[in-house]
């Protein structure tokens, strides 16, 4: 998939991500050892871009299982078309059970979900499992098993090894800790909040049209947002829409007016809206 360390910065970049050395070093030996990737960082720093980034610039089909809490089997592996289980049961009335029951129980019926849709590729696959600490721990079980082996058991038709081994990226926003079984079989990657310059590299890239004295502004803002005690710190992404904002309103400079009209673009709290109205000092920075 990639050829160097080198190699993953350059082709990330021009897919649009760009890729700290550590980022870059991490997907490098996923890719190539064949490990598991899972990323852990705050929302918005771009866990799940990298995924995307990756499947694009490897030509691989992007298959993604969200997590939520109760997701189960039937959402994340497979389950079976009732509905059309049972209208080919009233179709062979006269057939013995014997003869139904090994119809019904096959391809034709079966509805793979996401883990077992990238097990079964013969296609370079990307499979990205976000948000893997939104799911029940019961889930980490099957995540277990499917990521030891690269295999899926389904009971009527046998067990299903995969011929190409998907690259794995699994995403968590620490909401709840994963277990020590699921991240020993993961290389680990953490990406907090980047640092000023390649913040500044990523608004040139993502908002290219906004002034150069403007993006120095925002992103050296949003740093010193982030040094406060808020709710919610602003993010990568929030970052860039707020740079966007500020280039849809045509703004010249980031003066209190601006800031003050702008907050909740890029904070999504009241309370941390008021006190960095409070705090927040523009000609210190």
């Amino acid at each position: 998939m990639f050829t160097s360390v080198d190699d993953v910065s350059v082709r990330l970049a021009e897919a649009g991500y760009l890729a700290s050395p550590a980022v870059a070093t991490t997907v490098f030996l996923a890719a190539r050892l064949g490990k598991p990737l899972l990323v852990e960082g705050p929302a918005g720093v771009g866990k799940t871009e990298l995924a995307k980034a990756v499947a694009q610039v490897a030509g691989a089909r992007l298959v993604r299982l969200q997590c939520y809490e109760g997701v189960d089997e039937s959402r994340a592996l497979y389950e079976w078309n009732h509905a059309k289980q049972l209208l080919r049961i009233s179709a062979g009335r006269d057939e013995s059970w014997d003869e139904t029951r090994t119809d019904i129980f096959s391809e034709e019926f079966l509805l793979p979900r996401p883990l077992l849709t990238a097990i079964r590729g013969d296609e370079p696959t990307v499979l990205l499992i976000d948000e893997t600490d939104k799911a029940d721990v019961e889930m980490e079980g099957l995540l277990l098993e499917v990521l030891s082996d690269f295999q899926i058991t389904v009971p009527e038709l046998g067990t299903v090894t995969a011929t190409r081994r998907p690259f794995v990226v699994l995403t968590s926003n620490a909401g709840r800790e994963l277990s020590e079984a699921l991240r020993r079989r993961c290389l680990f990657l953490h990406i907090g909040f980047p640092e000023e310059e390649l913040e500044r590299r990523i608004v040139r890239l993502k908002v290219p049209d906004l002034d150069a004295a403007l993006t120095e502004s925002v992103v050296r803002v949003a740093g010193a947002l982030r040094a406060m005690d808020l709710r919610k710190a602003p993010s990568v992404a929030e970052t860039v829409d707020w740079a966007r904002t500020l280039l849809a309103l045509g703004a010249g400079t980031l003066d209190e007016s601006v800031v003050r009209d702008t907050l909740g673009v890029i904070l999504k709290h009241q309370d941390d809206i008021q006190k960095a109205a409070a705090k927040l000092d523009l000609d210190a920075l």
